[in-house]
């Protein structure tokens, strides 16, 4: 490969995170607008029912839909894909004999996992007029938690695999890593409390359908940075081909 500097591809993850960042917006937009607004609804009605008046929001609707959602997946998206590229620049070659385009999948799939997955299943997402308002430090302090042990258990369960490796062989060493991370995650999820503030009335359909959503999101937007990075990065580390010489007539 040729030799590259970081910096020259946490520039391209960047890149890859913003165009990551698009697609994620987009989903957002189709398929998590229209649970938001339901889910408004329903809270602004039961102000209503018990005499309370809402106060006018600083910013509208209409433009949080749009211009601050797209804002805030696009720099969410550069965020993570400079993130990214750092973890493909140390795993590259490390976890296994890969080319540049199957680690960067392989590097989002985890990232996916450890910073989205993991900690949704214990904690997943909620729509507006769920959630308590007095609670939101102790909810928000949980699910960072959680994203830590993830992340941490995740490098864990890498160190583990390549230092089963010589022993076992990379297909054993790897399965041995995969269950000793389930059963780590499984006994974090046993050891933290568990929120449950779902109202009773509260529609279970409207509730999963914003948790899908928003798992969507986020599957889409690592699926689309480890295309888009997988070609950056190569295009950048694969040496160019040398050009053919024309043959020479024979005299």
């Amino acid at each position: 490969m040729n030799p590259i500097s970081p910096r020259v591809l946490l520039v391209r993850g960047m890149l890859a995170g913003l165009l990551a960042g698009v697609a994620a917006f987009l989903v957002a937009y189709v398929l998590g607008e229209s649970k938001v607004d339901a889910a408004i609804a329903i809270e602004e009605a039961g102000h209503a029912a018990h005499g309370h008046g809402e106060e006018a929001a600083p910013v509208s609707r209409a433009l949080q839909a749009t211009a601050g959602l797209g804002t805030g997946t696009l720099l969410y998206g550069i965020a993570l894909g400079g993130i990214a590229a750092l973890v493909f620049c140390y795993a590259l070659g490390r976890i296994g004999r890969f080319g540049p385009r199957v680690t960067a999948l392989l590097v989002s799939g985890g990232l996916f996992v450890a910073l989205n997955l993991v900690p949704f299943l214990k904690y997943p997402s909620n729509p507006p007029a769920v959630g308590d308002p007095d609670t939101v430090v102790r909810r928000t302090t949980l699910y960072v938690l959680m994203i830590a042990l993830s992340v941490l258990l995740s490098a864990a369960a890498l160190i583990l695999g390549r230092r089963l490796a010589p022993k076992l062989g990379n297909w054993n060493a790897s399965i041995v890593a995969s269950v000793a991370f389930v059963v780590a995650v499984a006994v974090a999820y046993a050891s933290l409390p568990g929120i449950n503030e779902v109202p009773a009335d509260f529609p279970a359909a409207l509730i999963w359908q914003f948790r899908l959503a928003t798992l969507a999101i986020q599957a889409v937007m690592w699926t689309t940075f480890g295309l888009a990075f997988g070609v950056l990065a190569e295009r950048s580390l694969t040496p160019a081909a040398a050009p053919r010489q024309e043959a020479q007539p024979v005299s």
